[in-house]
């Protein structure tokens, strides 16, 4: 499975349980005229966002073992969830299920791995 695959497993999966999703890409391309465009997104923007039912706003940086996130993404992540959002890194479907959710303990765990993290 690549990293791509997970991704596209997370959208489908949150998709199914309800909420709308979708999948961002930071940074600069190149055109095939040779210009740069760039998407406008800050360094470390997770790769998929999204809202619940309710209104919730949510952030899901995907990455596969041994990955890790970025100190970009971690910091994106800890301002997202200090303004309020869902945030955080998945590693699997069901991790991004988790995120969605958002329930206290599992927030208290992603906020100590986003702040601990290395």
């Amino acid at each position: 499975m690549t990293e791509t695959d997970l991704m596209h497993a997370v959208m489908l999966a949150v998709t199914e349980a309800g909420n709308q999703i979708f999948r961002t890409n930071v940074g600069k391309v190149r055109t095939p005229d040779g210009r740069y465009f760039d998407t406008g997104l800050p360094k470390g923007h997770s790769d998929l966002y999204g809202f619940r039912p309710d209104g919730q706003i949510f952030y899901i940086e995907t990455k596969l073992h041994p990955r890790k996130p970025t100190k970009e993404q971690r910091q994106f992540i800890l301002a997202m969830i200090g303004k309020g959002a869902a945030a955080g890194v998945a590693y699997t479907v069901e991790e991004a299920l988790k995120i969605v959710k958002w329930e206290p303990e599992f927030k208290e765990i992603m906020i100590g791995a986003m702040r601990y993290a290395k």
